[in-house]
Order: C-alpha cells, then structure tokens, then sequence
C-alpha cells in the first residue's frame, strides 16, 4: 500500500516517516501523474493559500478532485483542511471544495500560541497527543461529516466518507495513531475496489 504526501510545501517528510510506521510506504508526490501510483493522498500543512496556488499552477486541483472522486481516500492536516474545505472564513476562496466543512484559518491565534495537547479521537483507544500551530477549526458541517475530536467544544477532526481532516499535525509527534486510522481507511478503500 503507497501514501502519497503533496510536496508542494509542509512537513512532508514526516509525514512520510509516520507512514512508514503504520507499515505502508510513503512517498512525495511533486507531479500530477504521480497520483496514480498511490492508494491515498495526505496534504499536510503549511500555508493555505500558498498551498492552493501552488495547486493550482501545478494542475493539482483537478487531478486530486478526481482522485477523491474515485473513491481514495485523502487526508488534510492543519492547511491541508482548509484545502479540502467547501468554505473558508473570511474571504480566501475554497480550493478543492471537496469535504462539506465551512472552516476559519488561524482559529487558534498566531505562532506563539501554539500548544500540544492530548486529544480523545473517536476510533482511536487512547487520547492522541496533538500539535496546533496557527491551527484552523471547523465551524461548520455538513450531514454527511462525522466529527471525529472536538477541543474547548470546537471541531478539530472530521470525516466525510473517505475525507479526513485534522487541524492539529499529527506528524509532529511520535503518535503515529491518526495515520494509521488513515492507512486502515486506504486499505478499506483498496478492499471494496477489487
């Protein structure tokens, strides 16, 4: 099983390295054509509209919105969830517009106040430790969204079918869990398309 990372900017290889701890294999992805060499796409995190742009001058947006649309399963981190959001707080445009979630950019302030904390995540046993740098949140969702983990009553993770998003970094701890609650999704998606 391969899981694709977008290497347009973000943490890439670490999300790489916690891949590889669930047992599949992650690689950067850097070209549209790339895509269909892999089983599922992470977008980590870095800065929205950079990201979008970047997306859009590389042909990405297309490409991943028909990826998504066969069934694959793509998972967004901090700006990677504002990537995959229907709507953006505040004025940028929405990007790939694929998950029914209304989301608002730097929700939890600036740099400085970034935080870790332990974080209950429905269908992992045990809280999941949590970065947040200038981490967005999910105002809304829509019917079909399962909130996955809320923090100080604000939605933090979500799924919509073979979505998923995170607004903290879950490649910035040692906690691999939430990757692998990603690579148990790619490998149910590759199961019911044989």
């Amino acid at each position: 099983m391969k899981i694709g990372v977008l290497a347009l900017q973000g943490a890439v290889t670490e999300h790489i390295v916690s891949i590889g701890k669930t047992g599949a294999e992650g690689t950067p992805i850097k070209r549209v054509e790339q895509l269909d060499e892999v089983d599922g796409l992470i977008i980590p995190g870095g800065e929205s509209t950079t990201i979008g742009k970047l997306m859009r001058k590389y042909g990405f947006i297309d490409a991943i919105r028909e990826f998504a649309g066969q069934g694959k399963p793509v998972f967004g981190t901090c700006a990677g969830l504002i990537v995959l959001a229907k709507e953006i707080v505040g004025g940028e445009s929405a990007h790939l517009e694929l998950m029914d979630i209304t989301v608002q950019r730097n929700a939890f302030g600036r740099q400085r106040e970034s935080f870790e904390c332990d974080l209950d995540v429905k269908g992992i046993d045990e809280p999941v430790r949590a970065v947040f740098i200038r981490a967005p949140l999910i105002e809304k969702v829509g019917p079909n969204v399962e909130v996955l983990s809320v923090y100080n009553d604000e939605i933090v993770t979500a799924r919509e079918g073979n979505l998923l998003v995170s607004s903290f970094h879950p490649e910035l701890t040692d906690d691999y869990r939430l990757h692998q609650y990603f690579a148990d999704m790619v490998q149910a998606a590759g199961s019911t398309e044989q």
